[in-house]
């Protein structure tokens, strides 16, 4: 999992206030409920010494929210009188609850929100389609594609000596339509670094996409019969396959971690532990950090306030590393900054999935004398 996206929230500690909160608007008192919720939580976050504008802040962030059906929750993250960032969860919290701390408490939001897997959705037609693609981080893309040839689209039982022309003339416009969308499909997919493309909509229109998407992609093509570019019609069809698509890479990349881990295992060379692992993040050796999220953690971790790598299990060794002021805070949340500051990955993996001394291990880069020896 890529933690880019953190980046902003975790770069340099301070008053960070943490939200998660239930959000359903499903029954007849629904923004009654949403608004008691929301001031139980404040009242805990004001016991905790929350300034009031941050607060006020947050407060009407989730007032503004947009509706949208179904249960679903939000994390809000705010500090100095801004919120920072406000993500719309898939589901509500577990439970609602609310942090003020120096780095913002971001390990239920990955826990839920799982690994992004950029990727592109195509709907077409025999016209042109409709393109989706999510990035890592980044926000939605939808662009509508029109393919250059309009006429003859549909074809005819008209007979005659004309007949079979006009029929490979309407063949040659869907090849055409169909050769503009593969295009555009392609070149949204280099933008947003695409590990799958979706395609769904008309079946004569889906296998003409099929045939001219570049060589490039076709393996990480997924074609399906759901879904219609028709007015009204049901996308949750495509949403379902695409769904599916990006969650079947997202658990190959978690395998792919595990076995990588397991080979370094076999031969001594992997990081185990916390502070082996903390060691190794100081030094940018860990390429992807596994974790088994615990959240009755009550684990500490010494960080600087002005470097993401610099943490440890010991203040000193902070202290000696020149760090004044070094600050104690949750071991996961300085473990989300030290790993995004590092630029590796991190893999949460279930119970029971490997071996992990203390819940936490890592792959490495690169091997040094000390791991040599262990």
């Amino acid at each position: 999992m890529n933690l880019d996206f953190l980046r902003p929230l975790v770069a340099h500690p301070g008053s960070w206030v943490s939200v998660y909160l239930d959000a359903t608007r499903a029954g007849e008192n629904a923004d009654h409920e949403v608004a008691l919720r929301w001031r139980a939580l404040r009242e805990q976050l004001t016991g905790q010494g929350a300034d009031s504008a941050t607060l006020d802040a947050v407060e009407a962030a989730v007032q503004n929210h947009p509706y949208q059906p179904g249960r679903y929750g939000l994390a809000v993250f705010a500090r100095d009188g801004e919120v920072a960032m406000l993500e719309t969860l898939p589901a509500p919290p577990p439970a609602d609850e609310a942090s003020l701390s120096a780095l913002p408490h971001l390990m239920p939001l990955i826990a839920q929100r799982g690994e992004e897997v950029p990727y592109v959705r195509v709907l077409a037609d025999r016209t042109g389609a409709d393109l989706d693609a999510l990035e890592v981080g980044g926000a939605p893309r939808h662009r509508q594609v029109t393919g250059g040839a309009t006429f003859p689209l549909r074809k005819v039982h008209a007979g005659g000596w004309s007949h079979r022309r006009f029929q490979q003339a309407v063949e040659e416009s869907w090849k055409r339509n169909a050769g503009d969308v593969a295009a555009a499909a392609a070149d949204l997919a280099d933008q947003v670094g695409a590990e799958v493309i979706v395609v769904g909509g008309d079946v004569r229109a889906v296998q003409t996409f099929a045939g001219r998407l570049p060589k490039r992609w076709q393996d990480r093509l997924v074609q399906t019969d759901a879904g219609s570019r028709h007015a009204g019609a049901d996308e949750s069809p495509l949403d379902d396959v695409t769904i599916q698509a990006v969650a079947e890479i997202a658990d190959r990349h978690t395998r792919e971690a595990v076995d990588r881990y397991r080979a370094q295992q076999s031969d001594g060379t992997a990081s185990s532990g916390l502070t082996d692992v903390v060691t190794r993040l100081q030094r940018g050796q860990a390429d992807t950090v596994l974790l088994a999220h615990d959240p009755s953690s009550t684990d500490k971790l010494w960080i600087s306030p002005d470097d993401p790598a610099l943490i440890s299990v010991d203040d000193h060794v902070l202290r000696e590393a020149g760090v004044r002021e070094p600050q104690r805070v949750r071991a996961d949340a300085a473990l989300v900054r030290a790993i995004t500051g590092t630029g590796a990955n991190l893999v949460l993996v279930a119970p029971g999935e490997v071996t992990l001394e203390h819940g936490i291990g890592a792959v490495l880069r690169y091997a040094d004398a000390s791991t040599a020896a262990r």
